[in-house]
C-alpha cells in the first residue's frame, strides 16, 4: 500500500520526511509549502482542514501533525518508538509532549508568528522578547541529559531525537546562543544519512 507524505520545507515537515527515511520505507513526496495557496486547494482541505502541512496518507488513514506522524512510522514499522507501557515509552511521551509545548508552541512558534508572519499576525515585540526567554529557561531542562548521553531516550535514535533536533536548528536559526552540549548533539544527529536524505526530500521545488 502507497504512502503519501503531504508537505515540504519546513522544520515541521523535516520531521515526517526524516521518520520515513530512518525506518527505509518507501513513500510518494508531494512537496507542497505552507501558506503558497497549495494547501488551500479543495483537494487538500478534504485530507486537511485545517490547512496545514505534514500530511501522511497510508491507506485510509489520514495524519496530521508532525509528532503523531513520526510516533505512528515508529509504531508501524518497528523503530523510532520504544514498546507501549514500558519505562521508556512514558520517557517518551515526557520528552515529545517537553518538546512540542515548552520548545515549539510556546516559544519558536510565537516569535515565528510574531516575526516572520506578523504580516498576517501582527507584531508583538514584548510577546517574541517572552518568548525568547521562555525558551533559554525550558531548554535547561534538557541539558542534563543532552550532556551524558547521546540520545534522549534509552540507548537508541528515537523520533524525540527527530523532533529535538529540528527545535535546535529552529533555534540557531533564530539566533540562539546554545551551550556547546546542545551543538554536539545537533551535530551528531545531522550526520544520519536519513537526516541527510530527509533534508533533500524536504527541499520545495
Amino acid at each position: 500500500m502507497t504512502i503519501t507524505l503531504w508537505g515540504a520545507g519546513t522544520s515541521r515537515t523535516l520531521r515526517a520526511h526524516w521518520a520515513l527515511a530512518e525506518l527505509g520505507v518507501e513513500y510518494v513526496s508531494k512537496p507542497i509549502g505552507p501558506r503558497t495557496g497549495e494547501t488551500q486547494t479543495t483537494e487538500f482541505r478534504v485530507l486537511n482542514p485545517k490547512e496545514k502541512v505534514p500530511v501522511l496518507v497510508d491507506g485510509d488513514l489520514v495524519l496530521t501533525e508532525s509528532a503523531a506522524i513520526v510516533t505512528y512510522l515508529g509504531d508501524r514499522f518497528g523503530g523510532l518508538t520504544p514498546d507501549a507501557g514500558t519505562v521508556e515509552r512514558a520517557r517518551y511521551n515526557e520528552w515529545m509532549s517537553y518538546i512540542l509545548m515548552e520548545l515549539d508552541a510556546h516559544t519558536l512558534y510565537v516569535m515565528r508568528k510574531h516575526g516572520d508572519l506578523k504580516h498576517l499576525y501582527g507584531e508583538a515585540p514584548m510577546a517574541i522578547e517572552a518568548a525568547r526567554a521562555g525558551f533559554e529557561k525550558q531548554l535547561r531542562w534538557a541539558r542534563p541529559r543532552v550532556e551524558e548521553a547521546d540520545y534522549l531516550v534509552g540507548e537508541a535514535f528515537t523520533g524525540v531525537d527527530i523532533v529535538m533536533t529540528t527545535c535546535l536548528d529552529w533555534a540557531v536559526a533564530y539566533g540562539f546562543k546554545l551551550n556547546e552540549p546542545f551543538h554536539v548533539y545537533r551535530s551528531r544527529q545531522h550526520q544520519r544519512p536519513a537526516f541527510k536524505a530527509a533534508m533533500q526530500r524536504n527541499s520545495v521545488p
